[in-house]
């Protein structure tokens, strides 16, 4: 085992040693983590809600009003939240991740897609699916179905090795199968922390905020079948989330440390436009430019009519260089990709 792990077993331990948890700190802790996973894991995917609009449809449904974003991402945002309670129910039914079956993965993948493709949600796909960008191809529908079965038993084979290292390689392994039509992404990181639940870990997040070091780690991966870097970002996300229940237990403050750099006060801070353009490594003519193509949202304008943005903001630059690098999109198609009209 190396230092890494080895260290995230003795968190784990002193967690362990803490219980049971105050039992309010440990529900506002689990609600805010449901919340954060949520818009993450959707952000990842081109989702447009922010993490406070995401907050305000998990708690109020799509009743919540939500100017100018599509119903489909308010959707999405409810079905995770779903999502997330059935996988804690099933950690519940699971003695090991070694009995997760191939139908507990098609019920979360239903649940991901329920009202968005009900009739792709929870089958395999039945096309041939490509991912922009990529230098290597996915497998056929036809091989689907065997892969899965192959997958399933690989898991269920997994007696020795360290939970975080299985969850890990499960999601890397399930993502280079790519079994459905769409949501692949989301039941991967429900899959993973499925897997940590079971095994008595907290949830992990995969932040939007890493999102292309997130990608690269996937791209690199399936190029070299070296999967390290993965590995590195989800031990990072498991570490995140065991010094916040750690913290909950011993009544210090939780969120600074689950955020990481996007520290809370970060978070509410507004940037000029000169500012915004250092921290998102642009140049202010082009944050102009994307700002007036709806790419980026003014937060508020000052009395004397300069732009303020939020930190929110940052994420989606870097996601729209991104899309313009690594998958070659023109402006046109990051606006149909983001939901963005007009």
């Amino acid at each position: 085992m190396d230092n890494k792990l080895k260290k995230l077993t003795e968190k784990k331990q002193k967690l362990d040693s803490l219980k049971p948890l105050p039992e309010e700190a440990t529900v506002n802790l689990e609600e805010w983590l449901k919340i954060e996973l949520t818009y993450s894991s959707n952000a990842i995917e081109g989702n447009t809600l922010s993490r406070i609009e995401t907050a305000e449809v998990i708690e109020k449904g799509i009743s919540a009003t939500i100017s100018g974003k599509p119903l489909k991402d308010q959707l999405e945002a409810i079905n995770h939240a779903r999502a997330i309670e059935f996988i804690k129910e099933l950690a519940k039914q699971r003695k090991s991740h070694q009995f997760i079956t191939k139908n507990d993965i098609l019920a979360i993948h239903k649940i991901i897609l329920d009202g968005i493709m009900d009739d792709f949600a929870g089958k395999y796909r039945q096309t041939q699916v490509f991912l922009r960008g990529a230098d290597f191809d996915l497998p056929t529908p036809q091989q689907v179905p065997n892969l899965m079965q192959r997958f399933v038993g690989w898991l269920n084979d997994q007696q020795e090795g360290h939970p975080v290292r299985i969850a890990s390689i499960a999601h890397y392994k399930f993502e280079g199968i790519h079994p459905f039509i769409d949501g692949n992404g989301r039941v991967g990181r429900l899959l993973m922390n499925l897997i940590l639940i079971i095994n008595g870990y907290p949830m992990a997040i995969i932040k939007n905020e890493h999102r292309t070091e997130y990608l690269n780690a996937f791209k690199i991966g399936q190029s070299t079948k070296d999967w390290r870097l993965l590995l590195n970002l989800v031990e990072d996300a498991v570490e995140r989330s065991l010094d916040a229940y750690i913290n909950a237990a011993e009544g210090k403050a939780v969120l600074p440390g689950l955020m990481g750099e996007v520290a809370q006060t970060e978070i509410e801070k507004l940037y000029k436009i000169g500012e915004f353009a250092k921290t998102a490594g642009e140049t202010i003519p082009t944050i102009r430019y994307w700002t007036n193509e709806g790419l980026l949202k003014i937060a508020k304008l000052t009395k004397g009519g300069y732009a303020l943005y939020d930190s929110s903001q940052i994420d989606k630059a870097k996601e729209v260089r991104y899309l313009q690098n690594e998958q070659r999109l023109t402006i046109a198609e990051i606006k149909e990709k983001l939901g963005i009209r007009g």
